[in-house]
């Protein structure tokens, strides 16, 4: 389990598989492609959706991941 501190936000805690997906946002990657997550991920991506962690948006008929901005 990880602890994720967002500021003005109480503390959200995390599975160690949830950290591996949030770790794939970077400068590099801000946004992922449902299409490009295994079936795995997709949940786990949800999970951090419906933790306020991830942003789930349709653009142009795909959906993408993006990491809020803290």
């Amino acid at each position: 389990m990880k602890i994720i501190e967002i500021a003005g936000k109480p503390s959200v805690a995390i599975t160690n598989e949830e950290a591996d997906v949030l770790l794939q946002f970077d400068e590099d990657t801000p946004v992922i492609a449902k299409g490009d997550l295994n079936e795995r991920q997709q949940i786990l991506a949800n999970q951090l959706v419906n933790k306020n962690l991830l942003l789930r948006k349709n653009e142009d008929g795909r959906i993408i991941y993006k990491k809020r901005s803290r």
